[in-house]
């Protein structure tokens, strides 16, 4: 059985991280040659990831709204035989993940410690802040030249998935 590692792709000459959006697809579940698994943004684009080869997803290596550096393993896809239909991918020996202590508060702390690395997109309203909305990097530097608040952005109706605010949208808003 082969094992396909699933890279954080590369968007752009400048694009150095991504966050992923959703999992389109979980651990155990099968994945056709080209079939989407997951959905990224940047700050220039959002985009769908289609898997490089046809088999099952073994392991997921980060939660949805994390920001993952170009580069880093994202999922590892097993196919059925090492002579499996595989797009251009890059296969490497895995990465030895740290053993999670068994001691509940070792754990906790280890829960802790990931939802602070987890980015929380943070919208100005006044001088608070807002974590109700995802908003991408794209719409909050588009905000930020147009001196859109906090308050006004979240007004925005969005059209993108989960009602999220698309460079479309608040284009459209900036026209009006």
């Amino acid at each position: 059985m082969a094992r396909i590692e699933l890279l954080m792709p590369k968007m752009g000459e400048s694009i150095i991280e991504a966050t992923i959006l959703k999992w389109v697809k979980k651990v155990g579940e099968r994945v056709g040659l080209d079939e989407t698994i997951l959905e990224i943004a940047t700050d220039k684009v959002d985009s769908e990831i289609p898997s490089p080869a046809e088999g099952t997803i073994t392991e997921i290596f980060y939660p949805e709204d994390s920001v993952v550096e170009v580069g880093k393993v994202i999922a590892v896809i097993s196919t059925e035989n090492d002579s499996a239909n595989i797009a251009s991918t890059v296969v490497k020996e895995p990465e030895i993940l740290p053993q999670i202590d068994s001691n509940v508060s070792n754990i906790e702390n280890n829960i802790k410690d990931l939802k602070s690395e987890l980015l929380i997109q943070k919208v100005p309203q006044g001088d608070k802040m807002s974590v109700d909305r995802f908003y991408s990097p794209l719409v909050k530097s588009i905000a930020k030249q147009e001196n859109i608040t906090g308050e006004e952005l979240a007004k925005i109706s969005g059209m993108g998935a989960n009602g999220r605010v698309t460079k479309k949208d608040i284009m459209d808003y900036v026209q009006k």
